[in-house]
């Protein structure tokens, strides 16, 4: 068999990213369960949140990101023949949201399927596009990480109501010619894994219920077991932590975030912090807060920045890309 597609590389074209109109405030969480602001601000580092309209879909705020890196690509719609939505929060299992989203931003007939690894799943379903596009399989893809956290959540439950939001972000992902490579890995290998045995500590019962989480048992095993992927993803990609520009962790509290950049040994990175005005948007964290760095201009292209998702299932993934 003889591979005629394909090329040595994949990198990322362009990000957006997609935030509901409404914000809720810790002070507004305080007069539904007994809490503060500053109680919420010390434990998690949430100052508010953003929460999707009850008409607002999932696959409602997936197209709003993913029509913005659609178009800040420079490609039409017709370029893209793979579709990734990664979320564990549909409405429902059955259709899947990428389908969806792909055709309501007419995009006709690519592959499309959704993917689930919670928090990493953004990490996930970028690794997955880039070895497609890698192999041939796809030119352009079209990866978006959505959530819409607040219909699972028990909004009487002081452990998660306070933390969960709702978002949206998106990356195009296309081969990297031989110019791309000289500047950086383009997206990295990534450096992924999971520990089933620590399912019990993020989990949804069954569909009547909402999610339950141990916050100190997920807390405990961030903030040591954590950092050595993130440097063995630098290490894979070839560049030394001291080299990075910015470190983007799942924004799923600003202690955890604060503890692992610590031990990266990188104190030049800018470390995104996004979770102090978003909450914790699951599978959307990692591109929404790219995505607004970039907008910040706080990142110039070609610069390399860390990933690092991690969450329920206990799944874990990290790579380093190019800022494009």
């Amino acid at each position: 068999m003889r591979v005629t597609d394909g090329t040595a590389g994949a990198r990322i074209l362009a990000f957006g990213g997609y935030q509901p109109a409404r914000v809720v405030t810790n002070d507004e969480i305080a007069q539904q369960v007994e809490t503060s602001d500053e109680w919420i601000r010390s434990r998690v580092g949430i100052a508010s949140r953003r929460i999707a309209g009850p008409d607002e879909s999932l696959a409602d705020m997936a197209a709003a990101a993913g029509g913005k890196a659609l178009a800040a690509s420079g490609l039409s719609p017709a370029d893209i023949d793979l579709v990734i939505v990664a979320t564990c929060t549909p409405e429902a299992p059955i259709p899947n949201t990428a389908a969806t989203v792909a055709t309501r931003l007419g995009i006709v007939a690519p592959g499309a399927y959704d993917l689930n690894a919670a928090c990493a799943g953004f990490c996930y379903a970028l690794a997955t596009a880039s070895d497609a596009v890698r192999a041939g399989t796809a030119r352009y893809a079209l990866v978006i990480g959505a959530e819409k956290l607040s219909q699972w959540i028990d909004w009487t439950d002081r452990s998660t109501c306070i933390i969960f939001a709702d978002g949206a972000g998106a990356a195009v992902v296309g081969p990297a010619d031989d110019a791309d490579a000289s500047t950086g890995p383009g997206i990295g290998p990534v450096v992924w894994g999971s520990d089933g045995g620590m399912a019990d500590k993020i989990f949804i019962k069954d569909r009547r219920s909402f999610i339950v989480q141990e916050g100190q048992a997920v807390f405990r095993w961030a903030t040591t077991a954590l950092h050595p992927i993130a440097l063995k993803a630098c290490e894979r990609a070839g560049v030394a932590p001291a080299e990075l520009a910015a470190f983007v962790p799942h924004q799923a509290n600003l202690r955890i975030i604060e503890a692992i950049a610590r031990k990266l040994g990188a104190p030049q990175a800018l470390v995104a912090t996004d979770i102090i005005h978003s909450g914790n948007t699951s599978s959307a964290s990692i591109p929404l807060a790219l995505s607004a760095m970039i907008e910040r201009g706080e990142l110039a292209s070609g610069s390399p920045v860390l990933l690092l998702g991690f969450g329920a299932g206990i799944s874990y993934a990290a790579q380093v890309i190019t800022v494009p």
